[in-house]
């Protein structure tokens, strides 16, 4: 089943901006979110955690201890081991916080994860390379490449944590800045 964040962004002949179509969707989201009953602001849970478990392809946002939500994920094209450098295409392990939000990245939405830290900076240092950065949380690149299948069956991404769109929307209200995130082999 074709989700609405995969369609394509016509109308007629005049293509919509994704840009425009991703505000209006978290514009629409957050409507729906927050003001029907079921989901009042004091009804919404948010996590207090997250927990990526790599081997598993999933994560788990838990609140105190218990699991909430499970998603499945694709990884970077190297997914085993440790992120060691900048360009090795693996995610990386470690304890970290979610720290900036972009709803106008090249995918659909964005969480940067606190990456690197001080031991991941040495590690890299004392190797003679650069740490990388800007390992994310997001969902599908807004300029498709291959089928909607292939993202959701691969590990694609050059070090980062990707969802489908709908659960990257999900993620996105039910996480708040600053969020341990723990991502384990």
């Amino acid at each position: 089943m074709t989700s609405v964040l995969e369609l394509p962004l016509k109308v007629g002949a005049k293509p919509f901006s994704r840009a425009i179509v991703r505000r209006v969707l978290l514009c629409l989201a957050s409507l729906l979110w927050l003001g029907a009953p079921a989901f009042s602001t004091s009804a919404v849970i948010k996590a207090d955690f997250v927990l990526v478990k790599k081997s598993e392809r999933k994560l788990y946002l838990y609140r105190e201890g218990r699991v909430l939500r499970e998603f499945d994920i694709s990884l970077g094209l190297s997914p085993e081991g440790p992120k060691e450098r900048e360009g090795d295409f693996r995610t990386p392990e470690g304890l970290y916080y979610l720290d900036l939000r972009n709803p106008d990245s090249s995918f659909f939405l964005s969480i940067r994860i606190s990456y690197p830290n001080k031991s991941d900076i040495q590690r890299a240092r004392s190797a003679g390379y650069p740490p990388g950065s800007f390992i994310m949380v997001h969902g599908l690149p807004n300029d498709l490449n291959r089928p909607v299948s292939f993202y959701e069956s691969e590990d694609w991404t050059d070090g980062c944590i990707a969802l489908r769109n709908d659960d990257m929307v999900e993620f996105w209200f039910l996480t708040e800045q600053d969020t341990p995130i723990e991502i384990l082999p």
